[in-house]
């Protein structure tokens, strides 16, 4: 996978250098390219941003150096998107804009990053890019407006940072186990709605504290029954939203006993409300 980045802090970008993400960089397994925007500009001082029409405070990010960044980037992007690529092109990119008004960036859309051989990434400063440059690309180009969180920061490069980790550990290779996120937290099969459950290893007791005794049973239907349990409980306290969406059929009948015993009522469609809640019937 080739990843591109224009940012007018490249040094922000350099968490990218490490850890698994490094890696698989120095594994050939990731192309990773960091672009400062402030190339594209021609003025004494690499000006970026201007006022913003019909007033307001802040700056936005100017149309010219982010139309003349990308389009040398995408320049050996031939074919349209979502279409086969002619022989000796290179399939076109999917442009990424991290902003707080984009869709959430969850592990469905990280799985589905994770699939495109090319992204290109646009991180913002200020009140955000010249809102037609995002239309002049979406012309020809999958763009997708993404937000990882209802926060505003100063920039759009952290987000950069938490999609570009999420998609890499995906892609074949990386992980060192490729089963290891499997059972994560959302991910895809009979975890999508759940939180992981907590872990434990060496030694068995620690300052007095021990370890849950089923995990030194051997007996794994048994441990897979624990933290599938460990996993309802995590999530019914902490994102009760993501019980009240849970898919119905990806629940045995141990899954509702669970939940009944922790407080959640089934509903004639076969979801789970918290108990005194009004359901409709």
């Amino acid at each position: 996978m080739r990843i591109d980045v224009v940012t007018i802090f490249p040094e922000y970008l350099e968490p990218l250098n490490v850890s698994l993400v490094g890696k698989a960089r120095a594994r050939g397994l990731l192309d990773v390219r960091v672009h400062d925007l402030r190339r594209w500009t021609y003025d004494r001082h690499h000006t970026v941003d201007d006022t913003p029409y019909g007033g307001g405070p802040g700056m936005v990010m100017k149309p010219e150096p982010w139309g003349e960044a990308l389009d040398e980037i995408l320049g050996t992007a031939t074919s349209p998107a979502g279409t086969t690529p002619a022989a000796g092109t290179t399939p076109a990119p999917m442009l990424v804009v991290p902003t707080p008004g984009g869709r959430p960036f969850d592990q469905e859309l990280a799985v589905e990053l994770s699939g495109a051989p090319w992204l290109v990434f646009t991180p913002a400063r200020y009140e955000g890019i010249d809102r037609r440059v995002i239309d002049e690309y979406a012309d020809r180009l999958d763009v997708r407006e993404v937000s990882i969180g209802d926060y505003v920061l100063a920039g759009g490069e952290a987000p950069v940072l938490v999609m570009v980790e999420a998609v890499a550990r995906l892609l074949p290779g990386v992980l060192g186990n490729a089963e290891s996120h499997q059972d994560d937290s959302f991910a895809a099969g009979p975890m999508s709605h759940l939180l992981e459950g907590p872990v434990y290893t060496k030694p068995p007791q620690w300052r007095d504290r021990g370890i849950p005794e089923v995990l030194l049973s051997g007996h794994h239907g048994r441990i897979a029954r624990w933290r599938r349990d460990q996993a309802l409980a995590r999530t019914a306290a902490n994102r009760p939203d993501l019980i009240a969406r849970c898919d119905p059929s990806s629940l045995d009948a141990h899954d509702r006993a669970e939940l009944e015993r922790l407080g959640w009522r089934e509903g004639s469609d076969g979801r789970f409300w918290p108990t005194g809640q009004h359901v409709e019937e």
